[in-house]
C-alpha cells in the first residue's frame, strides 16, 4: 500500500514538473516572440496597421450660396453620390465589370480596362441619382465605393440665368458670378485622419480636423428677386412681340446705386446649361457693345449746359428733316424748322443734336461722355465687362462728332448706359453701381462731380417733356406720378460699311421725374417690323416701372401687381412681405414631419437637410406650398426616402 502511494506521489510530481516546464517554455516562446515583434518588427508592423486602419482621406466642402437682397435663394448646392474605384482593391474584374455595367449602362469593356489599372482611385460616374446609388451599395463590390460630392442647383431656373452664370461636375465656376466669385464660393480642401475597421467601415474622423471650416463662403446679391422676374417678362414680351433677335434691361436703384434686376433674352437656365450655347450663356448686358441712338442725346444737352454753349431756349434749325454736312446726309423721322433746345430733345432731332454737338465740340464732348464711363469698365464683378467703344478724340472728325451727338458712332453696353444716366438721376455726382451687396467692395475714390445740379435738373426737365408733354416718349405715362424719358432708334452699323436697314429700339425712364428713385433702361436688336423705341421699348419699361413702384408701395393708384412669370410659367405675384426672410422657429428635432408650408424654400431646405433628407424642388419661386411626406406623417427611417417640396 505504501509502495503505490509513494510511486503515485511520484508520478504526480513528475507530471506537475512537465506542465510546468511546458508553460515555462510557452511563456518564454510568447515573451521571445513579444520582444521581437516589439524591438525589431515594431516599426515596421505600425506602418502596416496605418494603412490597414488608417487613411487620409480629402473633401471638399459644400459650394457658398449665393441670395439676392432678401435672402432668397439664386444658387445653392445638393448632395449627390459619384462612384469610383481602387482597381488594387477589386478581387474579380469580369464580375465587377458585368455588375456595374448592368447598374451604370457602361460598356463593359470600357469599364474592365478600368479595373485593370495599377491605379489606387479611378472615377466611374460622378452625381448619380439616389436610386443608382442605392443599387451600388446593395451590390456590395469589393474596390467600388461611393462618397459624396456637391450638385449646384438653380431653384428658380430661367431666373438671372446669364448673371449667376453656371458650375461645372467638379465645383469650380464656368460663367457669371460663379466664375468670378469662384475663390469665395468654391468649398475648401480638407484631409482628415480617418480610421477604419477590418472590413473598412469608418470608425471616428480626426475631432480637430473636423473643426476646419471647409464650407465655401456665401454671397448677396442686390438683386431682388421678384423684380428680376417682372423685368425678364416685360423684356421677352418686347423681344418676342417685335421679334427681336436678342434684348436686355437693368433696373437700378438711385439712392443706393444698387441694381435691382438685370435681365437678357433669350433666357437662359443655368441647371441645363450642357444644353445651351455659349451664344446663349452671354450675359449680354455688359458684354455686348452697340451704339445706343437717341437715348445718348441726353448727355449731349448736359455737357452743352455745363459748357454754356446752349440754353434750353436757345434756337436751332432742323432743316426741314434733311441737312448735308460734307457731303453726308442726316435725316430726322419729323420734319421740323427752327426749335429750341428743349424741344430738339423733346422731338428727338439729330440735326439738331447735331449743330449742338459742333458747337461744343469734340474736346469737350469727348471728355464729357469719358467722364461719364463710356470707354471705360463699369467696374461690376461681371466676367468679361466691356469698356465699350469710344474712339481717340484726335481721330474724330466733324461727321464723327455729329454721328456721335445722337448716338451714332459710339459703342456703349447696357449697364454704361445705366452708370451714366445714374450720374444724372443724383444730380451730376458719379456714383458707383453694386450688384454684391455681401460682400460689399470698398469705394477707394470719392464721388467725383461731373456736371452742376443745375444742369442735371435741366436735362431732367427736357426728359420729362419728352414723355409727359407730346414727345417721343409718351407710351411711357403713369397716370399719378410724372416720368422723364428718352427714346432711341439707332441704326446698326452694316459689316461692310457704312448703315443698313437693321436697328437698335430703346428707352430709359427715370421715376419719378423730379426726384428719381428708379432708372430702367432697355434696348431691343433689330425688331421688326416695327423699329422705334417709342413703340418696342417704352411700353414695356412703363411695366416695369408701374411694377416696381407697386411693389415698393409708391404708385399712386391703389392697384394689385399683374400677374408675372418666372422661368416661363405663370404665377401670381410674390407680396413684398413674402420675399423676406422670415424668421421660422421651425427645427428638425421630433419624430415627425414639420408643416413646411408657406415657408421660405431655403429654410424648409436648411430644416430637411438637419434631419439627413435631400429634397427635390417642383415649381417655379420661393415659397412651399406642398409637400411630401405630409406634415404630422413621420420621419422616414431610410435616408434615400423621396422628400419633396412644391414652391410658387
Amino acid at each position: 500500500m505504501a509502495k503505490r502511494k509513494k510511486e503515485s506521489l511520484k508520478a504526480s510530481r513528475t507530471k506537475l514538473l512537465f506542465v510546468m516546464v511546458l508553460f515555462a517554455l510557452v511563456w518564454t516562446g510568447l515573451l521571445g516572440r513579444a520582444a521581437w515583434l516589439q524591438l525589431f518588427k515594431g516599426a515596421d508592423l505600425s506602418r502596416m496597421v496605418s494603412r490597414q486602419h488608417l487613411a487620409a482621406e480629402l473633401e471638399r466642402g459644400e459650394r457658398g450660396s449665393i441670395y439676392d437682397r432678401n435672402g432668397n435663394l439664386l444658387a445653392t448646392s445638393v448632395e449627390a453620390s459619384s462612384v469610383y474605384i481602387r482597381p488594387v482593391k477589386v478581387t474579380d474584374v469580369d464580375g465587377t465589370a458585368y455588375k456595374l455595367s448592368k447598374i451604370l449602362g457602361i460598356p463593359q469593356a470600357k469599364l474592365r480596362k478600368k479595373l485593370s489599372r495599377k491605379s489606387n482611385f479611378i472615377w466611374i460616374k460622378r452625381q448619380l441619382n439616389d436610386r443608382i446609388a442605392q443599387k451600388i451599395v446593395k451590390a456590395d463590390l469589393p474596390g467600388v465605393y461611393l462618397t459624396t460630392e456637391y450638385v449646384r442647383l438653380y431653384p428658380n431656373n430661367y431666373l438671372a440665368g446669364q448673371l449667376l452664370g453656371f458650375s461645372g461636375i467638379d465645383g469650380n465656376g464656368l460663367e457669371g458670378l460663379e466664375k468670378k466669385f469662384n475663390d469665395r464660393l468654391a468649398g475648401r480642401k480638407a484631409q482628415f485622419v480617418v480610421q477604419r475597421d477590418a472590413s473598412g467601415r469608418r470608425l471616428y474622423l480626426d475631432a480637430m480636423g473636423r473643426e476646419m471650416d471647409v464650407r465655401g463662403k456665401d454671397i448677396h446679391l442686390t438683386i431682388d428677386s421678384h423684380l428680376q422676374s417682372v423685368t425678364e417678362n416685360a423684356l421677352a414680351e418686347a423681344v418676342k412681340k417685335y421679334n427681336g433677335r436678342w434684348g436686355s434691361a437693368i433696373v437700378v436703384e438711385v439712392a443706393s446705386g444698387d441694381i435691382l434686376a438685370v435681365a437678357n433674352c433669350p433666357r437662359f437656365n443655368p441647371n441645363i446649361f450642357r444644353t445651351s450655347s455659349p451664344n446663349i450663356w452671354r450675359n449680354r448686358a455688359a458684354l455686348d457693345v452697340y451704339e445706343p441712338g437717341s437715348t445718348f442725346k441726353s448727355f449731349l444737352m448736359a455737357a452743352a449746359l455745363e459748357h454754356k454753349v446752349v440754353t434750353p431756349e436757345k434756337l436751332f434749325d432742323c432743316e426741314n428733316g434733311r441737312w448735308k454736312i460734307n457731303g453726308k446726309y442726316i435725316k430726322d423721322t419729323h420734319k421740323e424748322g427752327w426749335l429750341p433746345v428743349h424741344k430738339i430733345l423733346r422731338y428727338s432731332s439729330n440735326i439738331g443734336c447735331a449743330k449742338i454737338g459742333l458747337e461744343l465740340g469734340v474736346q469737350n464732348f469727348h471728355k464729357f461722355i469719358s467722364d461719364l464711363g463710356f470707354g471705360h469698365r463699369t467696374g461690376l464683378p461681371i466676367p468679361g465687362d466691356r469698356k465699350g467703344l469710344i474712339r481717340p478724340a484726335a481721330k474724330w472728325n466733324e461727321i464723327d462728332l455729329a454721328a456721335g451727338s445722337f448716338g451714332q458712332g459710339v459703342g456703349v453696353t447696357t449697364v454704361q448706359m445705366a452708370k451714366a444716366y445714374l450720374t444724372l438721376a443724383n444730380k451730376g455726382l458719379e456714383k458707383p453701381l453694386n450688384l454684391v451687396q455681401y460682400p460689399r467692395s470698398e469705394q477707394d475714390e470719392a464721388p467725383k462731380r461731373i456736371f452742376s445740379a443745375e444742369v442735371a435738373e435741366k436735362v431732367l426737365s427736357m426728359m420729362r417733356e419728352v414723355v409727359q408733354d407730346d414727345g417721343t416718349g409718351r407710351k411711357a405715362r403713369i397716370s399719378g406720378t410724372t416720368v422723364a424719358g428718352k427714346t432711341g432708334t439707332a441704326q446698326k452699323a452694316h459689316s461692310k460699311g457704312g448703315y443698313g436697314t437693321e436697328y437698335i429700339a430703346s428707352f430709359v425712364a427715370l421715376v419719378p421725374g423730379y426726384n428719381p428713385d428708379y432708372i430702367v433702361y432697355m434696348m431691343v436688336d433689330d425688331p421688326k417690323p416695327n423699329h422705334y423705341g417709342s413703340t418696342v421699348a417704352a411700353p414695356a419699361v412703363k411695366k416695369i416701372m408701374t411694377q416696381t413702384l407697386a411693389y415698393y408701395g409708391k404708385l399712386p393708384e391703389h392697384r394689385k401687381p399683374t400677374p408675372v412669370m418666372a422661368a416661363g410659367q405663370t404665377f401670381t405675384a410674390m407680396p413684398k412681405k413674402a420675399l423676406r426672410a422670415t424668421p421660422f422657429k421651425i427645427s428638425a428635432s421630433g419624430d415627425k414631419v414639420p408643416d413646411l408650408k408657406g415657408m421660405p424654400i431655403r429654410r424648409a431646405i436648411e430644416i430637411l437637410v438637419q434631419k439627413g433628407f435631400v429634397p427635390t424642388l417642383k415649381g417655379q419661386g420661393m415659397t412651399v406650398t406642398k409637400q411630401l411626406p405630409a406634415a404630422g406623417d413621420k420621419w422616414p427611417e431610410d435616408k434615400k426616402a423621396e422628400m419633396v417640396l412644391w414652391v410658387s
